[in-house]
Formats: structure tokens, sequence, C-alpha cells
């Protein structure tokens, strides 16, 4: 599983700022980063690498920050796959004297070939002799042979290799990775070794290239966390919604205190987002939230630098609305937006910016002129943000229950902390500074780090956004005074921006007053709302049951939908006639050999049914991000599923045999293993309260116990937060001794590796 990032057109120092999270098995190896540079009628071409070292990785838990050199692809280091080996001593009596190494079979190597294959052969290396056995157009061959040696004197100093290649008729052999073993480790013929083993690269080259090919600024960090099963987060959980439930009658809540003033600058975005969706989970959110704006307006006397910092309660309002408003920030701005990258239109309101050359011609005879520029540049920002504001007007009627509370709440808190005429418009300021400057703003500005598109806009689109999020925010400050005379070349917009700050107090106000039934069933709307497993789309599709692929393209374009039970697909958008497969029934989702179908994008879903035959759904994706999105997606509906399958074919069953290992066998197992837990980390994942539990844990453990040794060395003055600062002493104190236990068997049944990875 890997993702592609946006392009970065005619440049030598690109700025991509993605970030991907992506949760790996335990058992990997590298992380690798390929530079490309994109061509449209040829081949991408390969700029260099960074290879990055699983343990590199854990030697750096807080993280690695840093430029590093890119380096030339050697073929002979760009290995992978596992070999499956049974080596012994053969010998008469109990003196050995052969060498036996039966080779039997190899998975997920690398393609060399054109065809997204490789015609593997495998060299066996030992006492200056070697032999050798070749089986074509397969990156999963079986061998299933023996090769045997007269063993070396002494037996403990000779070594065995066993390399793998693909053979090419014309040109050079590729290395496609070998193993190495030291004969000592035999030393009975009772003895064997068996198992898969990590296929290696070959001795590095130095290359002239070193250092010459830029370099690539990463900020990486890999967490390994063991989520223990629910019991034992449950006196955490409870403790935490015990600190924002409606019981407290006035007193402080000490634990939400402590957090707020413990987490430091650098950790304090991440508590926040862990708080968020833990409190989600519990379906106190509301609570929580109107617990920091409590504790916010507690400690401001200023009212123009209220929520300006990034304090706890910033943070978490920030991270809610990315978590619970996702969707309804899509449904808000994805028109506009897609209409600026169709327009491509050259907008400009600065004088000193203005370039006549990208603006174009007038007309036949006449060229345009720098007022001509800016009057086009204002005529066309005033419509791109009097769309925005009518449709954010409109958007009262669809915003989500769990936003329009946060809002009520804000508005009527900041209303009562400040209730001077003179304040008048501090509540508005208090709501706009969350839902324009820290979430609209920023999104229209780099819509594809929201989802809004699926690569970055280019130079000139850039402008247009930029210039029309300094509108949104000029309209969020609800002062067109402040930003015009700072930008004077801003005036051209007030008309448009009086109209959208009236439209945006009539807004809020709607979301304030709204006579929102209550009785809705909350959970239901949150599960719509933030955190649903729902993904919908058009892709290729082809169906296998006991026929065979015909020779002609098999796919057929339909509308797919993935939702809480079901994946369903229909030929149309909102036909009535549907397909679907229920996800229990699911048991593999994995990608699909590019050699198979031309296309390296494509994915099978297995699924059994009711009878036990199984049938295979292929769906071809147009790009390998939304390839990987789908996969992810069907992973984490289906995690829970009995039955899944360990193993796999990767290609597909042609002309009486499978195209990856050449079985003839059409219910053979299958010749790779399955990667149920590779997924990525995005947006709209669904809650997991153990983990969230998990990481509030060890984000905050050591500061906690660090406070509480404080408190315990100044004596608490106050009864009940002692009894709280106890309670949580032992609670973290039992999660302790839970994870040493857990550690100490090495039995990580519960087990969450991630990598974030941001470039």
């Amino acid at each position: 599983l890997f993702s592609v990032t946006a392009t970065i057109w005619k440049t030598l120092s690109p700025f991509w700022g993605e970030e991907y999270n992506v949760h790996v098995p335990p058992s990997f190896h590298t992380v690798s980063l390929h530079v490309m540079d994109e061509d449209s009628l040829s081949r991408d071409d390969v700029i260099g690498k960074v290879s990055i070292r699983k343990e590199a990785l854990t030697a750096k838990p807080q993280g690695l920050d840093c430029w590093m050199n890119l380096t030339e692809i050697d073929p002979d280091e760009e290995v992978q796959g596992e070999i499956h080996l049974q080596i012994s001593l053969l010998g008469d009596g109990k003196v050995p004297r052969r060498l036996r190494c039966r080779v039997l079979e190899a998975r997920d190597l690398a393609k060399k070939d054109r065809n997204g294959a490789s015609d593997p052969f495998v060299r066996v290396r030992y006492n200056g002799k070697s032999q050798e056995s070749v089986v074509k157009k397969s990156c999963y061959p079986r061998w299933n042979e023996s090769f045997e040696f007269e063993l070396d004197d002494p037996l403990a100093d000779s070594l065995l290799t066993v390399e793998v290649w693909d053979w090419d008729l014309v040109s050079k052999n590729d290395f496609l990775g070998k193993v190495s073993f030291t004969m000592g480790v035999l030393t009975s013929l009772a003895q064997q070794e068996e198992g898969w083993f990590h296929l290696g690269p070959d001795e590095p080259k130095h290359s002239q290239d070193e250092g010459t090919l830029g370099s690539l600024r990463l900020q990486l960090r890999l967490r390994d966390e063991t989520v223990l099963p629910s019991s034992h987060y449950k006196p955490l959980t409870e403790l935490l919604s015990q600190s924002v439930g409606t019981h407290l009658n006035g007193n402080w809540p000490d634990l939400i205190m402590l957090i707020d003033e413990t987490t430091t600058s650098e950790n304090r975005q991440e508590v926040a987002n862990n708080l968020v969706k833990l409190f989600l989970g519990q379906g106190l959110i509301k609570e929580f939230l109107d617990m920091l704006f409590k504790l916010e307006l507690e400690k401001t006397t200023e009212p123009n630098t209220l929520f300006r910092s990034n304090s706890l309660a910033s943070k978490s309002m920030e991270s809610f609305l990315k978590v619970a408003g996702m969707q309804y920030l899509h449904r808000l701005l994805g028109p506009t937006i897609n209409r600026i990258f169709e327009d491509k239109k050259y907008v400009e309101l600065d004088p000193n910016k203005v370039e006549l050359k990208e603006a174009g011609c007038a007309g036949l005879h006449r060229v345009q002129t720098e007022a001509d520029v800016i009057q086009q540049s204002s005529a066309l920002l005033q419509s791109y943000l009097s769309e925005l504001m009518a449709a954010l007007l409109q958007s009262a009627l669809y915003c989500p229950l769990l936003l329009c509370q946060a809002f009520q709440q804000l508005y009527r808190q900041v209303q009562a902390r400040f209730p001077e005429p003179e304040y008048r418009k501090v509540k508005f300021i208090a709501v706009t500074s969350f839902l324009c400057l820290r979430f609209i703003s920023p999104a229209i500005m780099s819509p594809k780090l929201f989802h809004l598109r699926e690569k970055h806009a280019d130079a000139r689109t850039s402008r247009t956004l930029l210039l029309l999020a300094k509108a949104v925010q000029t309209v969020g400050n609800l002062d067109t005074l402040v930003c015009c005379s700072k930008e004077p070349w801003m005036v051209p917009l007030q008309p448009a921006i009086q109209q959208g700050i009236s439209q945006l107090k009539d807004f809020i106000t709607r979301l304030v007053f709204c006579q929102e039934s209550e009785d809705l069933d909350l959970q239901t709307r949150m599960s719509l709302r933030c955190g649903s497993m729902e993904k919908e789309g058009f892709l290729f599709l082809h169906k296998t049951k006991d026929k065979c692929i015909p020779m002609t393209s098999p796919f057929k374009k339909y509308y797919v939908t993935l939702s809480k039970d079901l994946l369903s697909y229909s030929r149309a958008q909102h036909s009535k006639k549907s397909s679907f497969i229920s996800l229990p029934k699911i048991r593999a989702v994995e990608k699909v050999e590019e050699k198979c179908f031309g296309s390296a994008n494509v994915m099978q879903i297995i699924s059994s049914e009711d009878s036990g035959q199984q049938e295979t759904l292929y769906l071809d994706c147009k790009s390998v991000n939304e390839l990987n999105q789908w996969l992810s997606a069907l992973r984490k509906a289906c995690s829970h599923n009995a039955n899944t399958m360990s193993c796999y074919h990767p290609g597909i069953y042609k002309a009486e045999r499978w195209s990856c290992c050449h079985q003839k066998e059409k219910t053979d197992p299958g010749c790779d293993k399955t990667r149920h837990g590779v997924t990525l980390q995005e947006w709209y994942d669904p809650l997991d309260p153990d983990l969230e539990a998990q990481l509030i844990y060890r984000k905050n453990s050591l500061t906690f116990l660090s406070r509480l040794i404080l408190e315990a060395v100044f004596s608490v003055t106050c009864e009940k937060k002692a009894d709280v600062l106890t309670s949580l002493f032992r609670i973290l104190q039992d999660l302790r001794d839970a994870h040493a236990a857990v550690e100490a068997k090495e039995r990580l049944k519960y087990r969450n590796v991630f990598l974030e990875l941001q470039t």
C-alpha cells in the first residue's frame, strides 16, 4: 500500500506539505520514498529515492525531522519479497557428508519485466559451486527443487547463498534478492533450518551522484502501540467522562485543567485530537467543548484575544470541526472550488503583481490594461464570494447537529462573559474565528489537504484561491476597514464583503436560535456526520463466478457505494436496481497484478456465498490513490470479519491455471499472504475509543505523574482535587502494570502500528 503526492509542475524546489498516516504490519523493514518526474507522453522518470530502515525509526521515538539526500536507484538494491527454504545435513551414521537446500517457493518478488511480472530463477551457491532452476512469468514462483553439495571442512566457516534473479533472453539478468547462511548453525544430522526468509539487497555501490540529486525534507514518526482490551481503559475513560459531566455543580474540572496545564505546545494538537475522538465516542463532546470554553473565558480578560492562541480549547475546537464537519465542508465549498479550478481565470487585485502577459488580450485589436485586469478580477472574486456566502447561508439547513450545538454553546458563553454593548460583536467573532479563520479559509487555500481536490492548484489558480480566502477572512473578522487599510487594493471587494458580513451574521443567528428538536437520535446523526464507514463513486467492475476472463476488456462502469453493512453497485447513481455484497461475507480485499488486466490499479474482493462457493469482484480504479482509498476503506469495514483468508492469489485464473504461481487447481488456497491490517488513516475513519484512550495515556502519563509528584510536595489543599489526583495516579499505575505484563509475555494481541509521514 502506497500513496502518490500531487505533482508540482515546473520547479526544482517543490513544496508538498502532505501528510500520510499508514497502518503497517510490525514485520515491515524499510520505508522508501521515490521522487519522480511526471511526463505526459512517456513513462515517468525516477529522480532519486530516500530509504529509512525500521531500526532508524525505532531509535528516534520522538520522530525524525530532517533533510535527507536523494540517492540514485540501484537495481540491485530494489528487492522485495520472501523465499521459503529448507536446509538440512545428510550423511552416513552420525557424520554429515552432504548439504541439502530445498527451495520451495517465493512470494511478492519485484516486477522487472514490462508484462508486470518476472521470470525468476534461483541460484544456490556453496563451496564454489552453483545450481539453478527457472520459473517463467511469475512473481510467486514454486520451484519445489532440492540442491545438494559436498560439505566443506570446517563446516562452521562455510557459507550458503541463495540468490533469486529475473532471467532475460536478450538483456542482462536482473537481481531480485538473496539470503545467506553460515553453516555453523547446523551441527548435527537431526537439525534443519526451515522457514520464510526476507530477501535482502546485494552489496551497495557508491555512486558519483551521491549528494547531487537534491534532498527531501521529511517528518517521520513510527508509533508502536499495544492497545489493551477495553476493560483496562474503562477507569480512565470514566474519570475523563466524570470531569466534564453535569454533576460537577460549579466545581472546576480538575482533570481537564491538569491536561490543559501539562500539555506542551508540541503535543497539544495531538492530545486535542485524541480527546475529541474519545469524547465523541462517549457522546460527551458537547460537555467537553463547553468545559474548555469556560476555562478559556475564565482566563481571558481582553476579548480581542479570545481564542486567538493555540490553547487546548482552540486546538480541540479545530480538531472537532475537521472530524465532525468535513462532509459539511465538502458540500459547502465543493461547487465554488470546482468552478475556480475549471475557470482557470487570471485574477489579481494588487497593482504591483499584475502581469499583463498572463492576463492576455481583451480582443483582437486591443491589449488589456492594468485597470482592465483589476476590474475583471474584482468582478470574478465578487462572484465567487457571493456564491460562497449564499451557499453558507443556505447551509444552516444541513449543518450537522453537533456543529450547531457547539456554535450555540460558544455564542452564548461569550455573550454571558462579555455582555457590554461595546463588545456586541465579540460573540459573533468567537464563532467566525473557528468557522472562517480555522476551517473555511484554510480549506480554500489548500483544497487538496482538505480532500476537496485530488491535486494541488497551479500558480494561477492558487492566487485566485488565496485572494478568495483573504476575502473570507475579512468577512469572518466582521470589519472591512482593517483589511482595506492594510491592503488598499482589496477596496473593490468592499460591496461583496459587506454583504457577506450581513449574510454571515444571519447564518450564525439561524444556528444559535434554531429550534431543532432535541429528541432526534443524536448518536444516529453523529454516525452519519462523522466517522462513518461510507464511500462512493464510479468504478469499473468485473465479476467472476465460473466463467473465464474474456479477451476484450471485461470491465463495465458502475456506481459503487460502501455503507455500514453492504457494498452495493448499480449502473446509475440513483438506480433502484443494484447488486450488493454483504460485508461480513468478504474474506479478502487485495491488489491484482498489473499484467492481469494491463492496469496497476485493479483490486479484488473475494467473498463467499451461503453455499460456500467463492466469488471474486474486480474493481479498476483511475489512480493509485483511489485504489488505496478503496482498499483501506473496505479493509476497515471488514476488520472484524470471521473466516478471513490468510493467503490469496494476486493473479487471475485463466487458461486452466493461475497467472501468478501457475498452479492448475482453481481451488488452490493462494501463493501470497493477505494484508488485512495495512490501511490508511483518514479523516472519515471510524472512532476507536480504545486506541484514543491508549494514546491519551501514553502521551500524558509522564507529565501527569510529574505533576502528581509536585502536588504531593507542595501539599494538596483541596480535598476534591486530592481525590481526583489520587484516582488518576492509581489508574495510570494500573495501565503501566498491564502494559508491563503484556510486554513481558511478548504477546501483543491488540497491536496498532502506524507510520506518520509528512513531506
